[in-house]
């Protein structure tokens, strides 16, 4: 004869485990949703200070029917210059998120600076320091003679405002605004010096 207590027992174990397998299924979808956050930005949300993940090189370029609005930004560079969005009218614009303890950052500087040299007047550059303190950040700028500014965002608000416009996924990751302010390409890792000057002459020569 079955012990009543036995029975229940079983019952009670049945309908726990029930209950446990109801709660995991509809948590999967969410932590599947959890999964399609950008790297970068999850790691601003976090907080957590490391700020790097490895680029491919890969680079996506984005037809003007696929761009979206454009990028607004309002903020303050290491060296007091103050940055608007609004001043980039009728040219284009590259935003190149770095720090200085970065060796992919270290590789593309030199060719960072040659470019804004080149296309000086025509095109604005602007660090996006997603790490560094204003000293830190400076003695990297000192070593590649780097004369154009940067600005700070270890806070991640600037990261955090660019997943609206392209996901960045990458530290360095290079982004080439058109005349218009949108984003007409994005490069993850190392921007090889020809393939960002190629880049920058499509945003240049497009018609408006």
């Amino acid at each position: 004869m079955t012990d009543p207590i036995s029975a229940q027992a079983q019952r009670l174990g049945r309908r726990t485990f029930l209950r446990a397998a109801l709660i995991g299924a509809a948590v999967l979808p969410l932590a599947a949703c959890v999964g399609d956050e950008d790297p970068l930005a999850k790691q601003a949300r976090e907080g957590n200070n490391k700020n790097y993940i490895a680029g491919d090189g890969s680079v996506q370029e984005y037809g003007p029917e696929s761009r979206t609005a454009p990028v607004e930004i309002q903020a303050v560079a290491y060296d007091g210059t103050k940055i608007d969005s609004a001043d980039w009218a009728d040219q284009a614009t590259v935003l190149n998120f770095w720090y200085a303890a970065c060796a992919p950052c270290r590789i593309e500087a030199p060719h960072m600076v040659e470019l804004s040299k080149e296309f000086k007047g025509k095109v604005e550059f602007i660090g996006i320091n997603v790490r560094d303190e204003k000293e830190a950040a400076e003695a990297f700028e000192r070593t590649f003679g780097i004369k154009y500014p940067s600005i700070q965002d270890t806070q991640g608000a600037i990261q955090l405002a660019m997943t609206k416009y392209v996901p960045l996924k990458a530290v360095p990751t290079t982004l080439v605004l058109d005349k218009q302010g949108r984003v007409s390409a994005r490069i993850l890792g190392v921007a090889e010096k020809p393939t960002l000057k190629a880049l920058i002459n499509t945003a240049l020569t497009e018609s408006l």
